[in-house]
């Protein structure tokens, strides 16, 4: 269930982009999708909301002065940390290596859920790049959003922690439809598959006894391609470097199916 914050809907559509594990390129997912919804005219900010462990901006070869770090704690307004980036939309960058983001304490609540209110009337949609897994910090963000988006690989164990992470929003959070992107893909429809695997588990062990089943939205898969590697070590969006790789292209799908 959503915060009550958001009972009466700001004008930003909330998404918060998430992984049961590390390494399925969620990070990658959330720059280049917020490219491609700016393609088709929305104004979008991407808020790194891995607060300890922030790498947005590696992804986007940025080196930061001011992060939501220097914002929580006063130092620096709101408005002088959003930053507009190549691929025409924003960020808002978190800092890495601070401890006490780890865990989910009153203030970190308070500011978190400040700055996404303060943020939501300026955007058309904002993403937020969750930390992986399901310690209290990610499960606190994703209740912030509107819609929530799972990242993850055909791998098994990216597998397993997907269906966990789904299991606890299902759970704690009263999510009936999440969305689902399934990342490196080595053939054409390996994703559907691994949705259906996905929600075939979910019917069987999570919606008994819940007041309304589980559903997983496909919005689409992205293969493995090599453009995706190069752009990463370039620390360039993929959209931008190369827009017509098939990575590229399969993100733009994905744009075109998310929720309006």
């Amino acid at each position: 269930m959503s915060d009550p914050a958001f009972s009466r809907p700001p004008r930003a559509r909330i998404t918060a982009v998430t992984s049961g594990k590390g390494g399925v390129g969620k990070t990658f997912v959330s720059a280049n999708l917020a490219a491609a919804l700016a393609q088709r005219g929305e104004r979008v900010l991407v808020l790194d909301a891995d607060l300890g462990l922030a790498n947005l901006d590696v992804v986007l070869n940025l080196y930061p002065k001011i992060t939501l770090h220097d914002v929580f704690t006063g130092k620096q307004r709101l408005e002088d940390a959003i930053v507009e980036v190549a691929g025409g939309f924003s960020v808002l960058l978190a800092g890495s290596g601070i401890v006490e983001y780890s865990r989910l304490t009153p203030e970190v609540r308070d500011q978190l859920l400040a700055t996404i209110e303060a943020v939501a009337p300026r955007f058309d949609r904002v993403l937020l790049d969750t930390g992986a897994g399901i310690s209290d910090v990610v499960l606190y963000t994703i209740s912030l959003a509107h819609d929530v988006l799972v990242v993850t690989t055909p791998e098994p164990t990216a597998l397993t922690d997907a269906y966990a992470t789904i299991k606890v929003l299902a759970n704690t959070q009263g999510r009936r439809v999440l969305q689902l992107v399934v990342n490196q893909v080595l053939k054409p429809g390996e994703g559907r598959t691994v949705r259906g695997q996905l929600q075939q588990v979910i019917d069987r062990y999570v919606s008994p006894g819940l007041e309304a089943p589980v559903r997983l939205d496909y919005l689409g898969e992205v293969p493995v391609d090599p453009a995706v590697r190069e752009a990463v070590q370039k620390r360039q969006l993929l959209l931008e470097l190369y827009p017509g790789s098939p990575a590229a292209q399969a993100v733009l799908v994905v744009a075109a199916r998310v929720v309006p």
